[in-house]
């Protein structure tokens, strides 16, 4: 009968439809990345957007011109250097750090745990990395976006978003990709924790 299979043919498109635009569930969107890819890891990596719990640092967060992290290779492809640098009122900031790969986690080398973890989070955007950080046992959380590019698309920061608003935190400040980027330097290593 053409009528039912015209029926079972629109309801088929239908739920097509509706499955494919129904949004990710929170678990979903903040569930911990496999084990990174060194090799996808290693390299530059410029801030494009970020969120904090703790709205005193968020406010200080917003006045950061740019931000790059870079990850190296120290001994292994699980412990790996760090760099973090900062543009602040026109002026370099940075540290190195040592750092263990366990999984999707990173632990900096020389600090307590209970104090401070950190993970690697999925992200469907093919060149970004995505950083979760729990401070002072969960206190406070910081949430990075980073990518090998200054500015992403629209749906990839629509992405982003979701995921903060998945963990409660204040939406998320967007960093201005005309800003220019530190250059690339040797900086000291350290062992104690920053506050991002």
């Amino acid at each position: 009968n053409p009528q039912v299979e015209k029926g079972t043919l629109l309801r088929y498109f239908l739920y097509l439809s509706v499955s494919h635009s129904a949004p990710p569930s929170c678990e979903e969107l903040v569930r911990p990345l496999d084990q990174p890819d060194f090799r996808h890891l290693q390299g530059r990596w410029a801030l494009v957007a970020g969120s904090l719990s703790h709205l005193p640092y968020l406010e200080r967060f917003k006045e950061r011109d740019s931000a790059t992290v870079n990850f190296s290779s120290n001994t292994s492809d699980t412990n790996i250097s760090y760099t973090r640098t900062i543009r602040l009122d026109n002026k370099c900031q940075g540290n190195s750090y040592n750092i263990s790969l366990e999984g999707s986690s990173f632990t900096y080398d020389g600090t307590d745990r209970s104090n401070l973890s950190a993970n690697f989070v999925y992200t469907s955007c093919h060149d970004c990395l995505l950083m979760r950080m729990n401070v002072e046992s969960g206190k406070r959380q910081h949430f990075y976006l980073f990518s090998r590019r200054r500015a992403l698309d629209q749906n990839e920061m629509e992405e982003f978003r979701a995921q903060v608003k998945c963990l409660n935190m204040p939406p998320p400040v967007v960093m201005d990709p005309t800003k220019e980027l530190c250059p690339e330097k040797t900086t000291r290593v350290t062992e104690r924790t920053e506050r991002h």
